[in-house]
């Protein structure tokens, strides 16, 4: 299982923490450090559909100007800002054997679909 997000990220962090403290073993990558391809972006897109993978409540999408913004309506336009401006996925993303198990930190979740 593989965890994709930002190693600072408050929410990778709270998501990271419950992993470790109910003992399921993840592997990290760190996008920011390690980067994103934009066929693993398309794989996901079909998955869970690029406007989840966009997280529009983030400051980096709040820092874009609006006319930025307004250009982001389709997947390839979503895909090419995700590799910009790679801190605008929505994070942490879970993926075990090529499937997105869950987008994002939520604790009941967490617990239906990982423990």
């Amino acid at each position: 299982m593989t965890v994709y997000g930002i190693k600072n990220c408050n929410t990778v962090k709270s998501a990271l923490d419950w992993l470790k403290k109910n003992k399921v073993e993840v592997e990290f990558h760190d996008y920011k450090k390690s980067g994103i391809t934009a066929a693993k972006l398309a794989d996901w897109s079909k998955q869970v559909g690029w406007e989840s993978l966009v997280n529009k409540r983030g400051t980096t999408w709040r820092q874009l100007d609006e006319s930025v913004q307004k250009k982001i309506t389709t997947e390839k336009a979503a895909i090419a800002l995700m590799i910009e401006k790679n801190s605008v996925i929505k994070r942490p993303l879970i993926e075990e054997k090529g499937k997105v198990i869950v987008l994002g930190f939520d604790e009941m979740e967490y617990e239906k679909k990982l423990k």
